[in-house]
């Protein structure tokens, strides 16, 4: 089954399957995330409260990749 990604994603930690922390999930269009590998502390921040952003050093994450969506992470399949 594939895991959907919603805006309810966004703040969300992005880790892989064995436990590692990529980034956290700046913003979420068609289906996609956008996942920041080095958030500050007010990108952070911002994303908790809903406000979505990108910059230049993110890259995607496709609902393909995502292994499962817990209360406060995006996990990622092993196979990728």
């Amino acid at each position: 089954m594939v895991a959907t990604l919603s805006d309810d994603e966004v703040g969300k930690k992005v880790i892989d399957a064995e436990g590692k922390e990529l980034g956290i999930v700046a913003k979420v269009e068609s289906s996609r995330a956008s996942v920041d590998p080095n958030p500050s502390v007010a990108e952070h921040l911002l994303a908790k409260i809903g406000v979505e952003g990108e910059d230049d050093e993110d890259y995607l994450v496709t609902e393909s990749m995502v292994d499962r969506v817990d209360d406060d992470t995006v996990v990622l399949q092993g196979d990728i």
